[in-house]
C-alpha cells in the first residue's frame, strides 16, 4: 500500500529551492569575493590528453590518480574485510588468548593516529618486509611493459613496495574498526541460534560460518558500507608516502600551475564519483536484503 506521507509536496520542492538558492548565493559570493581569476581551460588537460605521437588519447595526471586511488581502496578494503572478520571472531571467542589478541590490536590501532602509523609502518616495518619478501628486487627487475597484468592491479611496477606498504597500512587501520563491526554483529545474533546450531551437531567453527556471520554481516551491512566509503577517503593519507594517487595528484598540479580551486574543486567531484555509487549500491542491497527477508517470514 502506497504511504502518502512520503509524497514530495510543494513545500518540500519550495524548502529545497530555498536551501539550493542559499548554498548557490554563498558559493557565488565567497567566488567574488576571493578575487581570484578563475580559468577552466586547463582541467580538461588533466583528465584526458590527446597524444599527438602515437595519435590515441590517454589518461591525465587527475585520471592517474583517481585509477590509483580505486586500486589502493580496492585492495584495502578486501584485507580489512579480511582481517576484521577475522580479529572480529577472536574478539567473541572462548579462548582468551584470542580475546586478547584481537583486543589488544584493535586498542592499539584505534589510539594512534593514522598518520603516525603511515609513517611507523612505511619506514620501520614496510621497507623490511619488502625486502625480506623480494618485493623490492621484484619491482627492479621488471617494467611495466613486461608485466602488464601486474600494473593493471598494482599500478606501476616501480612503485610496487610503497603502494602495497600503504595498502598494508590502510588494512591494519579500517581492519579494526571493522573487526568492532563484525564483533557488534556476532553479538546480535540471538542466543536462540547458538542453542539450535549447537543441538543439531554444529561445531562452533559451522555455527560462525553458516549461521552466525551470514546474519551477522546482514544486520553490520549500513556500517560496513560506511567503513569502506571512509576507507577511499581515507586513502587520501597515503599521499604522504608518495604514492601517486588523487589528492598526490592534486598536490602537484597545484604546485605546478596554482590553479587551487580549480583542481580541489575537480579533485572533490571525483571522491564523490568514487563514494556515492558505493552509497547507493548499499541502499538496494539492504532493500533487496529487507525484501528476502519479509519474502521468509
Amino acid at each position: 500500500m502506497f504511504d502518502s506521507s512520503k509524497k514530495i509536496t510543494s513545500r518540500d520542492i519550495l524548502l529545497l529551492a530555498c536551501i539550493m538558492g542559499g548554498i548557490i548565493s554563498i558559493f557565488r559570493h565567497l567566488a567574488l569575493g576571493l578575487n581570484y581569476n578563475w580559468d577552466w581551460s586547463v582541467i580538461p588537460g588533466y583528465i584526458a590528453r590527446f597524444n599527438s605521437e602515437s595519435g590515441d588519447w590517454r589518461a591525465g595526471m587527475l585520471t592517474q590518480g583517481l585509477l590509483v586511488t580505486l586500486r589502493l581502496s580496492l585492495w584495502s578494503i578486501i584485507f580489512a574485510t579480511i582481517a576484521g572478520t577475522v580479529m572480529g571472531m577472536w574478539r567473541v571467542s572462548p579462548r582468551p588468548l584470542l580475546r586478547m589478541i584481537s583486543g589488544t590490536y584493535v586498542g592499539l590501532v584505534r589510539n594512534i593516529p593514522p598518520l603516525v602509523l603511515i609513517f611507523i609502518f612505511y619506514f620501520f616495518l614496510g621497507d623490511q618486509i619488502m625486502q625480506a619478501t623480494g618485493i623490492t628486487e621484484l619491482s627492479y627487475s621488471l617494467d611495466d611493459e613486461s608485466s602488464p597484468v601486474l600494473t593493471m592491479l598494482f599500478g606501476p611496477v616501480e612503485q610496487l613496495p610503497a603502494f602495497l606498504s600503504g595498502v598494508l597500512t590502510m588494512a591494519l587501520f579500517e581492519g579494526a574498526y571493522i573487526t568492532e563491526i563484525v564483533r557488534a554483529g556476532i553479538e546480535s545474533i540471538d542466543k536462540e541460534q547458538w542453542e539450535a546450531s549447537a543441538a543439531l551437531g554444529f561445531t562452533r567453527r559451522n555455527q560462525l560460518i553458516h549461521i552466525v556471520l551470514p546474519q551477522a554481516f546482514s544486520r553490520s551491512l549500513p556500517p560496513l558500507a560506511g567503513q569502506f566509503i571512509s576507507t577511499i577517503k581515507d586513502s587520501s593519507i597515503v599521499s604522504v608516502i608518495s604514492i601517486q594517487e588523487l589528492t598526490f595528484a592534486g598536490q602537484e598540479l597545484m604546485s605546478a600551475t596554482y590553479r587551487t580551486f580549480e583542481i580541489w574543486t575537480l579533485v572533490i567531484l571525483m571522491y564523490f564519483i568514487l563514494t556515492f555509487p558505493c552509497s547507493i549500491g548499499v541502499r538496494e542491497l539492504e532493500k533487496r536484503l529487507n525484501t528476502h527477508k519479509g519474502r521468509i517470514h
